[in-house]
């Protein structure tokens, strides 16, 4: 609380001693509120992330995502439990694990198109999930942000646009095309006066959850896979929406530091593995570079007695 993290911070942390607390009682048969500083070493902490990784089957990049929350807990810890301090030094000293860092997978147009065509308009929860994806593809909004809108943070009048308050805090607003700014004004006037402003809720007016997005996003891309076979071997996630903005900026030929404000990125090296995945733009920087002179040839087998000789 004093550090003023967001409430998405806070529920992985809870989530994470949520975790660690039942781990804890299963393999020492004491109660979470009876444990002990001396109880938590870097024996139980490593053998609480291999289970996560074992039996839960979570990812490398999750369990360091857990790590981190308990690296937190400790290092705050040892201000208070200075006589521990031997043992959270060797919790501290617990290595992140390394992975694979895939290229970043995002949508072609005709691909975005097919997913955008698939939700039913003629019913509110299919208009309602059309603007949505429709949204998320043109702005590259986060999950959370995206679920997170109001009403009162679009304006579809002059200057047409979107203000958040995303990661860190940090403010900005993102353009609206006239496209996107028309389904818009189309959808607001179905948003019943009495709701939570939200400008996406449920069907009971709260806000949806990340589970619910993720859901529509599989249950579209089923649909969508029916028309568009390039679908079929890509995972679709709610995050393939902010790479695919982000790509088409960066195809349009919009400088990456411009893309950063777009995207909200605390620094331009995020935004570098975007170029990563740009085959065009490395295959027009190809055609610059003056070729090298190779040479073709054919195999020649070598003499018996060489041959021989070289046996030993």
């Amino acid at each position: 609380m004093q550090r003023q993290v967001s409430p998405h911070t806070i529920a992985s942390y809870r989530d994470t001693f949520r975790l660690f607390l039942k781990f804890a009682q299963q393999q020492l048969g004491k109660a979470p509120s009876d444990l002990t500083f001396s109880d938590m070493d870097i024996t139980l902490i490593e053998a609480f992330l291999d289970d996560l990784e074992q039996r839960r089957g979570i990812s490398a990049r999750s369990r360091n995502l857990r790590l981190t929350a308990l690296r937190s807990f400790f290092r705050y810890a040892a201000y208070f439990e200075p006589e521990h301090i031997g043992r959270i030094q060797q919790i501290l000293a617990i290595p992140a694990k390394r992975y694979d860092r895939r290229l970043m997978g995002f949508l072609t147009r005709p691909e975005v198109n097919a997913l955008l065509a698939a939700p039913n308009t003629q019913t509110w929860i299919g208009r309602r999930d059309h603007a949505l994806l429709l949204v998320a593809f043109q702005t590259g909004l986060r999950l959370s942000e995206m679920t997170g809108l109001c009403g009162v943070d679009v304006t579809l009048n002059t200057g047409k646009h979107i203000r958040c308050v995303g990661k860190g805090r940090k403010e900005r607003s993102i353009p609206l095309t006239r496209c996107v700014v028309n389904v818009l004004k189309a959808w607001v006037k179905e948003l019943k006066p009495g709701d939570s402003g939200l400008l996406f809720p449920t069907a009971r007016g709260g806000r949806m959850s990340a589970d619910t997005v993720q859901y529509l996003f599989a249950k579209y891309a089923k649909v969508a896979r029916q028309t568009c076979p390039s679908l079929q071997n890509k995972r679709l996630s709610p995050h393939i929406a902010r790479h695919t903005a982000a790509m088409e900026l960066l195809q349009a030929g919009v400088d990456l530091s411009v893309i950063a404000l777009w995207l909200g990125h605390e620094s331009i090296k995020t935004t570098l593995i975007y170029l990563n995945a740009h085959l065009a733009l490395k295959e027009a920087a190809l055609k610059k570079v003056k070729p090298l002179n190779g040479h073709t040839g054919q195999f020649h087998a070598e003499d018996r007695l060489l041959q021989f000789l070289n046996s030993f």
